[in-house]
């Protein structure tokens, strides 16, 4: 049985508007209708991005901390830190350390804010120009703050670019840009084209989450 031998199938922002049409019923004519597609295309990440995870989104990063230094800028595609440690090396060894995120309030009343130390807490001002703050303030100029972080799928651009979207996530996209237009321009058909998005949705975020082998754990008699 003769294959293609290929598995490179992708989806530029173009065809993707093609496609999301055609599932409206509608037949794509003018640059004003690429352009409200690609608004449509921008908002549908947003929406993306505050379901929640999406592994292939994910990125390690580290801010180099400076002696006495609470408040560092963060990169401004930053949505959410997921986890982080204060990475210190010493005598050739390196060591990281757990630090826990706080509410805006608990750092807001944390005393003494200015006291120097290993930080153990971590607060995100999430803003234009998302900040971190730490506490206590580092003790150091050699610590490194590392974390992972959740950061915003990139706009659609050019009509010809691809997307940031792992290949499991198409038909969710497909699906998602079609009910998007359909709000605008085929009332009709926003309650069908809204079931098929939530399923493929759905199948999508299935898949994209992190899979660990099971552990089972002795029980335990408390007396």
């Amino acid at each position: 049985m003769a294959t293609s031998g290929t598995t490179t199938f992708d989806l530029n922002v173009d065809e993707l508007i093609e496609e999301a049409f055609e599932r409206c019923g509608l037949e794509l004519r003018t640059g004003y209708d690429l352009e409200t597609a690609r608004r449509s295309l921008n908002l549908m990440f947003a929406e993306w991005a505050n379901r929640g995870l999406n592994l292939w989104l994910i990125v390690e990063r580290t801010e180099s901390l400076t002696e006495g230094t609470t408040s560092y800028d963060l990169d401004t595609d930053l949505v959410n830190v997921l986890s982080a440690v204060i990475r210190r090396t010493s005598g050739g060894t390196t060591t990281d350390y757990q630090v826990d995120r706080i509410s805006r309030s608990d750092y807001h009343y944390l005393p003494n804010k200015s006291t120097k130390s290993r930080p153990t807490q971590f607060y995100v001002e999430k803003s234009i120009t998302p900040k971190l703050y730490l506490y206590p303030a580092p003790e150091n100029s050699t610590d490194v703050f590392r974390y992972y972080a959740l950061t915003r799928i990139q706009d659609a651009g050019v009509f010809t670019n691809t997307l940031e979207i792992t290949f499991e996530f198409l038909p969710a996209m497909a699906a998602g840009l079609a009910y998007y237009i359909a709000i605008k321009r085929t009332p009709d058909r926003v309650q069908m084209l809204k079931q098929i998005y939530d399923e493929e949705w759905a199948r999508a975020a299935s898949e994209n989450i992190d899979t660990v082998s099971s552990r089972f754990l002795p029980s335990r008699t408390i007396i």
